[in-house]
């Protein structure tokens, strides 16, 4: 299936600019989706804006944003305001500085999106951007304008291509939990038996380690109704009741029995 370029504008690194184009790296058009109806007559369910007070729907034109200055009053913003305070251009990815890569920690990294140039002429001067931060080493910091909002992104150089990843901001990352204590003690033979655990389920990487089986068995569901035009009776979301457990776990205890089960256990494919 063809990909669906979701932005175009140039890229740019001083006086050397390359139109590009953007297209998602992920997708979650695989994913279901169900309509909310109106379970008697089976129309769709529609959604829309209504006056907190009086309840009467509001029309578009009549929809403003407003912040919060103290109960029940609004400091109200025009788009025209709001718009005032983005970037002078959106349509162009202008890399103002370089960090050593792999120096961003993954918690910052948001969403993977493939740049690629759109014509020939830009070609080279894209290439020749990719490569200069691949001989030094480093990723581009910039800003730009994707869904709806102004976002911090990374441009990270792979293969061929550019890698963009959109960032999380600095106030929506927050700080790691001090919580643990990192520096307990830990016992030589229990260690080794851990590491013998980890090496026994190591495998090489594949795609089907992620599948969703929660989709799998909602379009087996979706398809049995289909198939019978019967309304199922939904499964039991009830569990059987596990044996209780006592609160002290011997790790050695628990270790030798999985190390036990490794010799049987086949690799998953």
């Amino acid at each position: 299936m063809a990909r669906q370029t979701y932005w175009k504008g140039y890229l740019k690194l001083s006086l050397v600019t390359a139109a590009v184009s953007l297209t998602p790296a992920t997708t979650d058009s695989n994913q279901l989706r169900f309509h909310v109806l109106n379970r008697k007559t089976k129309n769709r369910v529609e959604s829309r804006y209504v006056d907190g007070v009086t309840h009467k729907p509001i029309a578009d034109k009549d929809q403003a944003r407003g912040y919060p200055r103290g109960e029940d009053d609004y400091v109200i913003l025009e788009d025209k305001e709001l718009d005032g305070v983005g970037l002078e251009s959106t349509k162009t990815i202008d890399i103002d500085t370089f960090v050593p890569r792999g120096s961003i920690d993954w918690i910052w990294y948001d969403k993977p999106h493939f740049l690629t140039p759109e014509d020939k002429v830009g070609t080279e001067a894209f290439c020749v951007i990719r490569e200069s931060m691949k001989a030094n080493d480093v990723v581009g910091v910039a800003r730009l304008v994707l869904y709806r909002r102004e976002r911090a992104v990374l441009l990270e150089p792979q293969g061929k291509g550019i890698i963009l990843w959109t960032l999380h901001f600095g106030d929506e990352v927050r700080p790691p939990a001090a919580t643990l204590d990192s520096h307990g003690k830990v016992d030589d033979t229990v260690l080794s038996m851990m590491k013998k655990l980890v090496k026994d389920r190591t495998e090489d990487w594949q795609p089907a380690m992620v599948q969703d089986p929660i989709q799998k068995r909602l379009r087996a569901m979706i398809r049995a109704k289909q198939k019978s035009l019967v309304k199922a009776t939904p499964p039991s979301s009830k569990r059987p009741a596990s044996k209780p457990t006592g609160n002290v776990v011997n790790i050695m205890d628990a270790l030798k029995k999985s190390l036990a089960k490794e010799t049987g256990r086949p690799k998953s494919r």
